[in-house]
């Protein structure tokens, strides 16, 4: 039998209003129909209200408050735990998936082993291209696919969380997204959250395998202010200081294993190739290798900070426990 897939969409600001809409308009275009999509709305009363009457006579939509903290995480929680299908995926709140997201998804679940399954996700510059600057090994900053991910269906070590989704059991075994790890409301772009789940899950089930399909395409929204290198510094420092509490959960080892390869193989070939770019007068190639080092020099910089932070506050983490009210979704719906 095929499995049900419900789809996760967390809101948090009316500033984003048109792009929700096509979101979720995006998600009801599948060739392989959604079980339910669920707007989970982020400790803002007037877009619930707001989105509730738009969707109160839609069939398949559901609007509903984060039940815990202000963040991402929380709100990643509340919906896991009110979803009712088999997969639960997730979906950027200002980006659009391409109409086979979902049967691409499903098709992965085929093999009973596999726990979760990523995607590609496409950048759409607001200014109408890539700034000549802006390294691809660095498109994570804006919350999209990078130089450096191996291509086609492939095993890796943790999906990106705009563009992602998890067996229902994955959360039986693990629990939910960790609260204390990611964006919660506060201005620096911290994130991490999702590579520190999947860590966590194949600790809890050695066997489980997550996977990546660059064929399951979302196209994820870049606003002007994030094609500017104030933010790209912004989001590297902020990286840093994500992957320190990364490592602080669950070990260096395991929490810096990709970082690594990345680091000594993807970032040293990517100044190469700006550096080569600049020699053959092709346009922002040098500014491309700086780029590259700045965001190297920033992210470090936050890791040192954040670990030293961690050691000294204690910092701990919350994992919800996501079992009984699901459950029940699910036999309600069976």
């Amino acid at each position: 039998m095929p499995v049900r897939v419900s789809v996760v969409v967390c809101v948090y600001t009316e500033d984003r209003w048109e792009d929700i809409l096509a979101a979720v308009s995006s998600v009801r275009a599948q060739s392989r129909p959604a079980l339910e999509t669920l707007l989970v709305v982020d400790h803002n009363p007037v877009l619930l209200d707001r989105l509730t009457r738009e969707y109160q006579e839609v069939t398949g939509v559901r609007v509903l408050p984060n039940a815990g903290p202000r963040g991402l995480s929380a709100g990643r929680n509340t919906g896991i735990t009110a979803s009712r299908g088999e997969v639960v995926a997730f979906l950027d709140d200002d980006a659009v998936a391409e109409s086979d997201w979902l049967s691409r998804f499903a098709a992965a679940y085929d093999d009973p082993r596999v726990m979760a399954v990523g995607g590609r996700t496409e950048p759409v510059w607001a200014s109408g291209r890539r700034p000549d600057w802006f390294p691809d090994e660095f498109d994570w900053v804006v919350g999209c696919s990078y130089r450096g991910l191996p291509p086609g269906l492939v095993r890796v070590r943790n999906i990106l969380g705009g563009n992602a989704s998890f067996r229902r059991t994955a959360f039986d075994l693990a629990g939910g997204f960790a609260t204390g790890i990611g964006r919660d409301g506060d201005r620096r772009p911290l994130g991490g959250e999702e590579t520190e789940l999947c860590i966590r899950l194949s600790r809890a089930s050695p066997d489980a395998i997550l996977l990546v399909d660059d064929r399951a395409v979302i196209h994820h929204k870049v606003p002007e202010a994030r094609e500017r290198f104030a933010y790209f510094r912004t989001r590297t420092y902020a990286e840093g200081l994500s992957k320190a509490l990364v490592a602080r959960s669950v070990g260096a080892g395991k929490g810096l294993e990709s970082e690594r390869r990345y680091a000594t193989r993807v970032l040293p070939a990517g100044v190469a190739r700006g550096l080569r770019d600049q020699v053959l007068a092709r346009r922002g190639g040098a500014r491309r290798a700086g780029a590259i080092v700045a965001g190297v020099l920033t992210a470090a910089g936050g890791y040192v900070v954040g670990s030293v932070r961690a050691r000294r506050d204690g910092t701990t983490f919350s994992v919800v426990r996501i079992d009984a009210p699901a459950q029940a979704n699910r036999e309600a719906a069976a």
